[in-house]
């Protein structure tokens, strides 16, 4: 029987007391806890000790690399052109990556897009993708690595071998309360995005009341430290701090979000989707050495629509098929005449997820048609009667849960009433 390096109640009291744990205590505490020698509840202690009390730098550095560690790394130097991925931390309407990835993969860079799936009020991209009948989230290696050679663009589920540590510590951090430190935030993500072996990374960082981390403050500090994780593990790395007061665009949901990422590729969409897509394809284009690449053109002739249509047919999706389509829809209307001056984007997030849109619990089905269009946006003038929104779904039993989430969310005021949308959608840039 081998004896350990550690006894991990003293690395506990370490944090407990405010103390800073080393390389060689992070690295075996990791170790120790991906192969079970420590017990959830020990890293429960130890996760509330650092939500409490925080880390240091270092510390963060080297628990990212020690999640990393914990499993595979992938390598994409036989790909001959360079790799460029994008992660955001979440918002209501936060469809980016799907017009985003084909964009910047028609400039003939690779982008390998490790997605997730939603849970609570934020929806997951594999959930929006899963709306295209036939299309497959699930790729061998071989298949993933053929398709950014060919394709150029990859949005699949990650492999359950890559950092292995941080898919443990992440169901654990969910059930203790400790999902919101700074440390174990900059740690999971990162951890994931460093072993997934692109070369360069873009963070879109969101703060304001549908998205993760609301304060702009913390949010910028979370921005910083992913950067500077990304910069010590050698991968080129920049964020943008964006705004997620209110919806981003005007579909919120799953099929809904396709339909709405297709406009944009189709050289449509609303202008906030559209700003977002071209902001980080440029500073996604510029890491991977096209500081120059004409994005907009790409949406407007074609060619980023070209490569949309072969990332889909790549994953066996139909990119002519039909979306689904909701049984039953209930539109809400404007009881005045004025402006539209509030739309909180995390009672709207809420209520897409009571339409079933996204999963209270990780096994939930999600129904893909269930959703909210915003027929208007803070700032327009409305006339009484008019519609407002429309929600979607299968079970019109859904609607009054729905409806109760978003009492107080939107408001019409009268002309010269300040807009209650948060400020500018792109706040500020962290390199």
């Amino acid at each position: 029987m081998s004896v350990e390096a550690f006894d991990v109640v003293d690395l506990i009291k370490v944090k407990r007391d405010k103390g800073v744990l080393s390389t060689a205590q992070i690295d075996w505490l990791v170790d120790a806890y991906t192969r079970g020698y420590v017990a959830d509840e020990q890293m429960a202690a130890m996760t509330m000790a650092i939500f409490l009390n925080g880390m240091e730098r270092s510390e963060i550095r080297d628990l990212t690399l020690a999640m990393i560690a914990s499993g595979e790394t992938l390598s994409f130097e036989g790909l001959g052109k360079p790799t460029t991925d994008k992660h955001s931390t979440g918002g209501v309407g936060d469809k980016i990556t799907l017009p985003l990835a084909p964009l910047v993969a028609s400039f003939g860079v690779a982008v390998p897009q490790l997605s997730g799936r939603g849970l609570g009020h934020t929806g997951g991209t594999l959930d929006k993708l899963e709306s295209i009948p036939g299309w497959r989230a699930s790729l061998t290696n071989d298949e993933f690595y053929e398709q950014l050679r060919t394709v150029g663009g990859v949005i699949c589920a990650a492999g359950s071998g890559l950092a292995p540590a941080d898919g443990k510590l992440y169901a654990l951090r969910d059930i203790t309360a400790t999902v919101e430190a700074i440390p174990l935030i900059a740690s999971s993500i990162m951890s994931k995005k460093i072993a997934e072996g692109t070369a360069s990374l873009v963070l879109d960082v969101k703060f304001g009341s549908g998205a993760f981390m609301q304060d702009p403050a913390r949010s910028r500090e979370l921005a910083e430290t992913m950067v500077q994780l990304g910069k010590d593990a050698g991968t080129n790395t920049v964020a943008l701090l964006t705004n997620m007061n209110v919806p981003l665009g005007r579909a919120i949901g799953n099929a809904n979000e396709v339909r709405e990422s297709v406009e944009v590729l189709a050289g449509g969409g609303p202008p906030d989707v559209v700003e977002l897509t071209l902001a980080l394809a440029r500073e996604m284009l510029a890491l991977a050495g096209l500081p120059d690449a004409d994005v907009e053109a790409a949406l407007q002739n074609g060619r980023a629509m070209d490569t949309w249509r072969a990332m889909i047919s790549a994953q066996d999706g139909d990119p002519d098929a039909a979306l689904p389509v909701a049984n039953e829809t209930h539109e809400v209307l404007a009881e005045r005449d004025g402006i539209l001056v509030a739309q909180q984007a995390l009672p709207f997030g809420i209520a897409a997820w009571r339409l079933g849109a996204g999963r209270a619990r990780k096994e939930d089905p999600v129904h893909h048609a269930a959703g909210i269009d915003l027929l208007a946006k803070p700032g327009d003038t409305v006339t009484k009667g008019q519609p407002l929104f429309t929600m979607n779904t299968d079970d019109p039993a859904r609607f009054e849960r729905a409806l109760e989430a978003l009492e107080g969310a939107y408001r019409i005021g009268a002309a010269g009433d300040p807009v209650e949308d948060g400020g500018p959608l792109i706040a500020s840039r962290v390199a």
